[in-house]
């Protein structure tokens, strides 16, 4: 799955790579999703084809309907009843979205199933929300609802009526555009959803409450005796103070410390030496940033582009006492440069970027395979021990002993040179539990110098904010200390 194409990739417990649609689910909801959530035609095709191979269908032509309809009518009935809140039993509503446009090729097999799943579970256990768009097109600025009365008609004729519609728009929809997708796409005029523009995506719920779309859901689902009102006031206070901001591992720790965020992108080549001749304002522009920047984060990342200025960027922070926070990509950047500047290791590089390096501080993880590029990383949510209470990770993560956090990587710090850095100051607080795998390191005669193997950003919700991205933020204001002894203090 191209991130060109889909955006990031994110990972879940289990390993599993989707886009960053389950990432909003899991953020929003605060829910622990797993692979199986995200049904794909790929995986259903190939259970298909798996039990055709072990004689399940006894030899019988093999089609899509019914055998491919089946199988997502299955494969949604199975995953609706896993629990993804953490307690017990399956949930009361079971949320599916099906991507694509209307009259796709790809979705067809799909909307048939879903049309048969209605039917079995009957209508007061199906509600069907059809998102879609109103253009406005012209300098006359009329809202178009054609698009959209040509889509509901084709899911129509293929079966399945929308009981309420989501209208995606640039302005608020005109009363006049309202009644006439009433009218036309055979729906009330309040079970249409106006969602237009907002300054950030979490004003969304909070348009969705004000237009009583979770009554018209319940309603529809015979769930209005059971539900409980819900408390968005603190959601309301969040949205409306944090307009214009993306969300972020770094805003949920902002929102924390009652900062909003000045984030800087540097593009990491801008600071290397080359750019000084062939951009200089670029690289007079990327050097002033990193100067007046109060934390500097090296994110993961993969290739060798912009490697060098990470480099640069992580030796300024170091040795000018500014907070940094490597991720990934980012402790090994931090490795290799203290590798190449405290032991003189000139030469000191990954093997990602040079397999014939004399000094290899990172090395490709031994049971991948160097040929084959997929099912070779280490993913999925993985424990990491901490070897001393007393480092500032542990304290952040409240946990003397261990914290699980999800991993993406291949390549990982050579055990081979873990003795010599660590003779030279520099201390890998965090292991795998073979003890052979560093996760976690820190620099102890620094403010905040910290790389951790794993992806922190991956579990960071709204109001629960990742301990690591809140620790880089307490550091660039001065407040760790305090903060980490009021915590250890039990207040």
């Amino acid at each position: 799955m191209s991130p060109f194409e889909h955006g990031e990739v994110f990972v879940l417990d289990d390993g599993g790579e989707v886009d960053l649609d389950l990432g909003n689910y899991e953020r929003f909801l605060d829910v622990t999703l797993t692979k199986d959530n995200n049904v794909t035609t790929g995986k259903i095709y190939q259970s298909v084809l798996d039990k055709e191979r072990k004689g399940d269908y006894l030899g019988k032509t093999v089609q899509v309907v019914p055998h491919i309809t089946d199988a997502i009518k299955d494969r949604i009935e199975a995953v609706a009843l896993i629990p993804v809140d953490g307690k017990e039993g399956p949930a009361d509503v079971c949320v599916i979205e099906l991507g694509g446009t209307v009259g796709d090729i790809e979705s067809m097999p799909f909307i048939e199933a879903l049309r048969q799943l209605s039917f079995s579970v009957g209508k007061d256990n199906f509600c069907l929300i059809h998102v879609s768009l109103i253009p406005v097109l012209g300098v006359v600025g009329e809202q178009k609802t054609k698009p959209t009365q040509h889509s509901v008609r084709e899911l129509r004729a293929l079966g399945l009526t929308p009981h309420l519609l989501a209208c995606r728009s640039a302005q608020p929809l005109l009363d006049n555009t309202k009644m006439k997708l009433s009218q036309f796409c055979h729906v009330e005029a309040a079970n249409i959803l106006n969602i237009h523009d907002v300054p950030n995506i979490w004003h969304i719920p909070l348009l969705l409450r004000n237009q009583n779309a979770h009554h018209s859901i319940l309603k529809q689902l015979n769930l209005l005796s059971i539900a409980t009102p819900p408390d968005l006031e603190a959601w309301t206070r969040r949205a409306e103070t944090f307009n214009n901001f993306t969300d972020s591992a770094l805003l949920h720790a902002c929102i924390a410390c009652s900062l909003k965020p000045s984030i800087d992108w540097i593009a990491a080549s801008d600071l290397e030496d080359d750019t000084a001749q062939s951009a200089p304002e670029a690289y007079a522009a990327a050097w002033k940033s990193l100067r007046n920047a109060e934390c500097v984060l090296v994110p993961g990342g993969f290739g060798d582009r912009g490697v060098s200025g990470m480099i640069l960027a992580a030796k300024y922070a170091r040795e000018n006492n500014v907070p940094y926070l490597g991720i990934c990509l980012g402790m090994q950047i931090s490795v290799t440069e203290y590798a190449r500047s405290v032991l003189g290791l000139e030469k000191a590089n990954s093997n990602e970027f040079d397999d014939e390096t004399p000094d290899p501080v990172v090395i490709f993880m031994p049971e991948g395979s160097r040929t084959h590029m997929g099912s070779t990383m280490r993913l999925g949510s993985r424990r990491t021990l901490f070897q001393t209470p007393d480092c500032v990770t542990s304290k952040l993560y409240c946990n003397p002993y261990y914290v699980d956090e999800r991993h993406r990587h291949r390549y990982e710090v050579n055990p081979d040179v873990i003795g010599v850095l660590e003779e030279a100051g520099l201390k890998f607080v965090g292991k795998d539990e073979t003890g052979k795998r560093m996760e976690v390191l820190e620099l102890p005669s620094h403010p905040f110098y910290v790389g951790v193997q794993f992806h922190p950003e991956f579990k960071s919700r709204p109001g629960k904010p990742s301990a690591l991205f809140l620790g880089l933020i307490l550091a660039a204001r001065g407040k760790l200390e305090a903060y980490l002894t009021r915590h250890q203090n039990g207040s």
